[in-house]
């Protein structure tokens, strides 16, 4: 959430964005509502002033046997009642239409961030590694799947319906590795471990800028204000929802959580395989820190790092991708995204997001520090995909295959995986 004063010095800024973005809405409506709000506030504060002076003077006037003029005073304090209660009413609805515009208010984006409409226009800022090539025909990951009996898509989709899928054998304990792995690099870089909710209430996904736009994506307990979780991004925001906090070192979370998602309108997209599920499981970094541009820059950078030294460990090629304006979400100042190769796809894959949101979910969430001055700010937020499995086993078990069907363990990896150098149909 952005600051109304500060949408309302910088209008045209903040319409810019809202468009870029894809969302549908009209900042100067937004200042309409709110200039009617504040006038009817001044008319609040003044019909309750005028109705407090008239019922004192109506105490001193029984006192003084002056009935008449009390009854006066009584019979206009009946009608500014009257009044204050359509007043009242009034001013209900608007800062109701108020608060649901400011729910929709994008984020401004950095002066570094690509313009763009759809991840077509993102920009390559480096890469590692080069594109697997083979001397034979490679198998995609859900033949090699069947092939060591790791993945069984069939009977996923008969018990739970389509995008699910069992992981058996080697399978499951492959995407238990990647994660342990990935956990283990974030606790020694000074990560603090969480087991987090997998349901939270709505307020929750509000105040870490999930709602209203992504409402669609998420499952919801039936008959509940409970949903559960597409990231545990939100969780961890949410452990320090309106506290002060002390962030003289940054406060670095991270959570192993199993994450849902409902993936309305893309039905035909990416249908193969484990790319596009409802359920899969994340390592997720989350960074809170000082209210300084600096600071989060060399924040983004630090998470960023971090995936980027699982997928080194996992000996994958991938590349790092600036997200353009289009393709970010609304609460998005900065977003680095990192694609890994997929053979199967003779593509890059995402398969990881890094965020800088400045104090965009810390202002919804009051979530505020102490700075020299000792006056509370917003802190500012990010987060990052550590590792999300099973996806990350599609250029796992792809790029790592030999021509006798084997799949060979990444030597990180081994330790994990009962020592095994191979995996053998």
């Amino acid at each position: 959430m952005l600051d109304i004063k500060w949408i309302r010095q910088n209008q045209a800024e903040v319409q810019a964005v809202a468009d870029q973005k894809g969302i549908s809405l009209s900042i100067s409506q937004l200042v309409a509502y709110d200039d009617r709000r504040r006038s009817l506030l001044q008319q609040l504060e003044q019909l309750r002033q005028d109705r407090n002076r008239l019922s004192q003077e109506i105490s001193g006037l029984m006192r003084s046997n002056e009935r008449e003029k009390a009854d006066r005073n009584k019979q206009q304090v009946k009608e500014i009642n009257q009044r204050l209660s359509t007043v009242e009413e009034e001013h209900k609805e608007v800062e109701t239409h108020y608060r649901q515009l400011m729910l929709h208010v994008p984020n401004v984006v950095s002066p570094d961030t690509p313009a763009g409409s759809s991840d077509h226009d993102n920009v390559e800022v480096r890469g590692a590694g080069e594109p697997t090539r083979f001397d034979f025909e490679p198998k995609d990951h859900v033949a090699l799947g069947e092939l060591h009996q790791m993945i069984d898509i069939p009977r996923g989709v008969k018990i739970a319906g389509s995008r699910n899928y069992y992981l058996t054998g080697m399978g499951a304990l492959l995407h238990r590795a990647v994660q342990q792995l990935a956990l283990d690099v974030l606790i020694q870089r000074g990560f603090t471990l969480l087991e987090v909710p997998l349901m939270v209430r709505t307020e929750a996904l509000v105040n870490t800028a999930h709602f209203p736009l992504s409402q669609s994506q998420t499952f919801r307990m039936a008959e509940e204000d409970k949903w559960l979780v597409g990231t545990s991004e939100v969780p961890l925001v949410s452990y320090y929802d309106h506290e002060i906090v002390d962030v003289t070192e940054p406060i670095r979370l991270a959570a192993i959580s199993t994450c849902f998602r409902n993936e309305v309108g893309s039905a035909g997209k990416d249908v193969h395989g484990l790319y596009r599920l409802h359920q899969f499981s994340k390592v997720e970094q989350v960074i809170l820190c000082e209210a300084s541009l600096d600071t989060s820059e060399q924040l983004l950078q630090e998470i960023t790092a971090n995936a980027e030294e699982i997928l080194s460990l996992l000996e994958l090629p991938y590349r790092v991708m600036a997200v353009c304006t289009g393709d970010m979400s609304q609460k998005t100042y900065k977003q680095w995204d990192i694609e890994t190769w997929m053979p199967s796809r003779q593509a890059y894959g995402e398969t990881h997001s890094a965020s800088n949101l400045l104090d965009f979910q810390a202002r919804r969430s009051n979530i505020r520090y102490r700075n020299a001055d000792g006056k509370t700010q917003f802190c500012y937020t990010l987060n990052n995909t550590a590792i999300a499995s099973p996806r990350i086993l599609i250029p796992l078990l792809e790029n790592h295959q030999q021509e006798d069907g084997s799949i060979r363990i990444p030597e990180a990896l081994r330790r994990y995986m009962q020592g095994l150098e191979f995996l053998k149909p």
